[in-house]
């Protein structure tokens, strides 16, 4: 250690390090290495998810190291503890695909309970795939204790027949094989080519959305959120969060003060400018509710309205993450939505700093430096509003979300195909049933009827694989990808399970999808749809013991986050 710190009199860790009475716990920590010197300084705990069942986690051990080595050289004592993930990419299309959701929970509960039993002072949270970074953001709030957040960073694209390629490319492969678009053997040279290392999904899928979203919410340091993983620019983000994480606790800076409703409205406009995945929408409804800041879907609406999608990246454009970086990340689409008077410049940060004088002090490029076919310019957007739109109507009278990847105006009427479950869904799309005008329905998959609104990128990259990715609809009380292109609408609330309108669908009717008038509706009136509800039973639960009937009792609806905190759930 290179320095002594001045440790406060009301951290927590002096339950565990004061006094003869705990001569016992101090012993524990020589066990381990650890001295005197370090039992004087702030105890900083670095959460690890590092795991082997994915290219997101697979190096963040190396970047726990430099983690560990910031905080010892800045004067705290480090303490790395793990925690789990679980890979949204190889469970999708599985039965283990519901285990996504609720490891956001565990990965909130699990690091909740280490700093709360260990008496931590402050936390550093690395975070790798999707559920990674909601779950680490919300253990922050809950602890309310001093937390940097450190991203790891996204995957290279690969390269296949000379065009950069990414995981969404696969699974709209699977479609294109089942199609007669492509070979068997293309498909596997394909499989070999999309993933060259470590790092998160390439494009703006949820990873990357949340990375993005820490920086608008002031959680991370601005410029954090897109360096690639195998760049030596990530192993420094996360040692200068040593640096960044002592401040935050000698000046005794908590997510509390940093969160606030402009900082979730500063985030929700970045969301919508750079084609965020649905998932943010879930994601960020769940942050706000453990922070106690009254944020409501309807909100994602009204700044969608009146906030241009100006960031060309997959799934809805062409670039990816790493391109984004190159022309100045995520400060560089801040700066010009400040600059247009989009977002609170006044809205604090990790670093003590308000988001505009953040910006201040970076060296950006020139906005006439920045590649335009990258990040557009406001008076040229790819489309006028946002990505992210709510739809509401008889089928989703708490709402329902859809990402704009293409036609912005998009009206669509069609026979409802209804399915119970994904894979029954995805059997008849690759049997070669679908028809252009069709709207497959996908029930029962939400948080408490799946249990644990499983992700829909197989079926969805299917149907888009096959040529349908604007002549047919999906809807579901499911999720999809931040992959997922095309009109396919997710979160529909309430879900099936409890009773929502989606349940009273059956095959033939005709349901609409209407994004400028934001309408999700069945051409049904509402006496109709009540005498078919009155008519309706509950499904017996798919799992009755063990984690997911756990957490399948716990969730809250989509619309309000699918929160499990007994104490922020909704009435």
């Amino acid at each position: 250690m290179s320095q002594q710190p001045q440790k406060s009199a009301e951290l927590p860790s002096n339950d565990i390090t004061e006094g003869a009475d705990r001569a016992p716990n101090r012993s524990m920590f020589y066990a381990m290495g650890y001295d005197d010197e370090d039992l004087a300084s702030p105890m900083v705990g670095i959460a690890n998810p590092a795991a082997d069942v994915t290219p997101c986690n697979v190096h963040l051990d190396e970047l726990a190291e430099a983690a560990w080595h910031g905080v010892d050289e800045a004067g705290g004592m480090p303490i790395e503890f793990g925690t789990i993930t679980i890979s949204d990419g190889i469970s999708m299309g599985t039965e283990g695909m519901k285990a996504s959701l609720v490891s956001r929970e565990v990965i909130a509960d699990s690091v909740e309970l280490v700093a709360f039993g260990e008496r931590l002072d402050g936390l550093v949270t690395l975070a790798g795939c999707d559920k990674n970074l909601p779950g680490m953001m919300m253990a922050a709030i809950r602890t309310d204790l001093p937390t940097v957040f450190v991203y790891g960073g996204t995957i290279l694209p690969g390269q296949f027949h000379g065009e950069d390629v990414t995981i969404q490319d696969v699974f709209e492969g699977v479609g294109a094989y089942a199609e007669g678009d492509l070979t068997r053997e293309e498909l596997d040279e394909l499989e070999h080519s999309a993933c060259p290392g470590p790092g998160s999904c390439a494009g703006m899928y949820t990873a990357n959305t949340m990375a993005s979203m820490s920086e608008a919410l002031g959680l991370a340091p601005l410029g954090t959120a897109t360096a690639p993983a195998v760049t030596d620019e990530r192993a420094a983000i996360a040692d200068s969060a040593g640096e960044t994480i002592m401040a935050c606790i000698e000046n005794g800076l908590r997510p509390s003060d940093i969160l606030s409703k402009e900082s979730f409205e500063n985030a929700i406009t970045l969301d919508v400018a750079i084609g965020g995945s649905t998932n943010s929408v879930l994601h960020l409804l769940a942050l706000a509710a453990e922070a106690g800041v009254d944020l409501d879907i309807e909100r994602f609406d009204d700044i969608s309205r009146r906030t241009p999608h100006i960031v060309d990246v997959r799934p809805g454009g062409t670039h990816v993450m790493s391109d984004l970086h190159e022309v100045g990340g995520i400060p560089v689409v801040l700066r010009r939505l400040l600059d247009a008077g989009l977002i609170h410049g006044d809205a604090m940060t990790v670093t003590g700093r308000t988001i505009a004088e953040e910006l201040d002090s970076l060296s950006l490029p020139e906005d006439e430096a920045v590649d335009s076919e990258v990040v557009r310019p406001l008076s040229d957007p790819i489309h006028e509003q946002g990505a992210l739109v709510i739809l509401t109507g008889n089928l989703a009278p708490d709402g329902a979300v859809l990402k704009v990847t293409g036609d912005d105006q998009l009206h669509h009427e069609g026979p409802a195909r209804i399915f119970e479950r994904e894979e029954r869904a995805m059997e008849w799309v690759q049997e070669g049933n679908i028809e252009s005008g069709d709207v497959v329905v996908i029930r029962n998959e939400g948080p408490r009827g799946g249990p644990g609104m499983r992700e829909m990128l197989s079926v969805t990259a299917a149907v888009v694989g096959q040529g349908h990715e604007e002549d047919v609809a999906l809807l579901t009380d499911g999720r999809f990808s931040g992959a997922t292109r095309g009109p396919m609408i997710g979160h529909v609330a309430p879900e099936a399970f409890d009773g929502g309108p989606i349940a009273a669908l059956e095959d033939g009717d005709t349901v609409t999808v209407d994004i400028p008038n934001r309408e999700l509706s069945v051409d049904l009136s509402d006496e109709e749809l009540a005498e078919r509800l009155d008519a309706w039973e509950q499904p017996a639960p798919t799992y009755t013991s063990g984690v997911l009937a756990k957490y399948g009792l716990a969730f809250d609806s989509a619309a309000n986050g699918a929160v499990t905190n007994p104490a922020v759930k909704r009435e």
